[in-house]
């Protein structure tokens, strides 16, 4: 069959990430659009190193594969946070309108080592093999913010080019023709049935095919999907615009299954805007099949596998939002607008996956910056509540006593010595 449905030549992903972490000093890897690792195999080299430590499995495979997606939909480039609170970013190789694999920079970091570690003692609850953990961690580059921004706008440029190579470059996907197999046996099967003209359209398996992808279901989904695709184009027979009609209500109903089973609305409707503008672009019906198969695993993708990288990202974005600009006012709403989640939404999950509320976070961070300051005697101590962010000295006063558990001025008096010293966090 006559397909331009293409998939990414791997060999050409693999040369430029190579070139990109040769000329950069940074690493750079390349996924599928699984998540699977196609180059190179030690992306995560100091999470397998960590991994034995840990009482829960680090899921990093999602995570780099949920960074493509947030590139995808974010302009072509996107810096985050691994569960180990090391830096990366992603930028996806789209082909036919859909992400086929992602370029994957880093890891490196942007805080020191030891700071790390204590981020890494808090959340997993590690008390053996520290050493060992500092000296992995201190084999990572440290890279300013700056430097990681350009890093990022350079691995754009590079998934750009893999995006818009000529056809020549790419292979026939070996899916699309397995999908136009199984579609055609469906169509087949139609035609032996008895009753075959009097064919209708199958709602009960639309109904079905709904219920599995808010499951996250991808493979029964898969075989649905074939099997409505089948009936669609047996029904339509050579109406080209039937089908191309009859698949636009189904991207709409896809969208809405996925955000029926817990999928992020706004990054779920946003794709699928962007589908529903693809949709005239194509110019025969094995073209739509392979696409539409592509935008249910997608949907499909938010509803479960990703959600808790998801959740993980915006928390290590909004701690290192904290970390970066506690001496500024910040409020709840205004950080919830840098890891793009409504702020009621935002202050569940942080509170659900630090077990501690934001405003409390943002509190005890400050106070444990104003203890260092307080340290220093020549530094006014009417200055210190500005320093750390609070523009009230009396309400700098209260919160200081309620997690230090004495004043200011005590504090400085007794030499940094008091009932919350060992209150601090990271």
């Amino acid at each position: 069959m006559d397909s331009a449905v293409h998939e990414l030549n791997r060999e050409q992903a693999r040369r430029l990430a190579g070139v990109y972490a040769k000329a950069t000093g940074c690493g750079c890897s390349v996924i599928d659009n699984t998540g699977d690792t196609l180059y190179p195999g030690d992306i995560c080299r100091f999470c397998s190193a960590l991994q034995p430590l840990l009482k829960e499995r680090l899921n990093c495979r999602q995570v780099h594969l949920w960074g493509g997606y947030q590139a995808e939909r974010f302009g072509g480039k996107y810096i985050y946070f691994c569960p180990v609170s090391l830096v990366h970013w992603a930028s996806p190789i789209v082909i036919d309108g859909i992400m086929q694999g992602v370029l994957v920079g880093g890891p490196v970091l942007m805080i020191e080592p030891e700071e790390v570690l204590d981020e890494l003692t808090r959340k997993y609850g590690i008390s053996e093999g520290l050493e060992q953990i500092l000296g992995e961690l201190r084999t990572v580059r440290q890279v300013s913010p700056d430097r990681v921004t350009a890093l990022s706008e350079l691995l754009a440029v590079s998934a750009e080019h893999l995006s818009f190579q000529g056809d020549s470059r790419f292979l026939v996907s070996t899916e699309a023709l397995e999908q136009q197999s199984k579609i055609s046996e469906y169509i087949q099967y139609i035609k032996d049935l008895e009753d075959a003209e009097t064919h209708s359209y199958p709602f009960e398996k639309e109904r079905e095919l709904l219920r599995l992808i808010s499951q996250g279901d991808k493979k029964g989904s898969q075989r649905l999907l074939n099997e409505i695709l089948g009936s669609v184009f047996f029904s339509a027979g050579r109406n080209f615009e039937v089908v191309k009609s009859r698949v636009l209500e189904l991207v709409v109903l896809l969208s809405r299954a996925a955000v029926e089973g817990g999928a992020e609305v706004e990054q779920v409707f946003g794709l699928n805007l962007k589908y529903l503008r693809q949709i005239h672009t194509f110019s025969s019906v094995d073209d739509l099949a392979a696409w539409l198969s592509r935008i249910m695993l997608r949907f499909t993708d938010f509803v479960f596998d990703l959600r808790e990288v998801k959740h993980a990202d915006a928390i290590y974005r909004a701690v290192q939002f904290v970390h970066q600009n506690f001496a500024e006012k910040i409020t709840l709403d205004a950080v919830a607008r840098e890891v793009y989640l409504s702020p009621a939404y935002f202050s569940k999950v942080f509170k659900e996956e630090l077990k501690v509320s934001f405003n409390n976070y943002l509190n005890r961070y400050r106070i444990d910056k104003a203890r260092n300051i307080l340290r220093n005697t020549s530094i006014p101590l009417v200055d210190v509540a500005a320093m750390v962010g609070y523009e009230d000295q009396s309400y700098f006063s209260k919160v200081f006593k309620k997690i230090a558990g004495v004043t200011p001025g005590r504090y400085r008096e007794s030499r940094g010595r008091s009932a919350g010293e060992n209150q601090e966090i990271h």
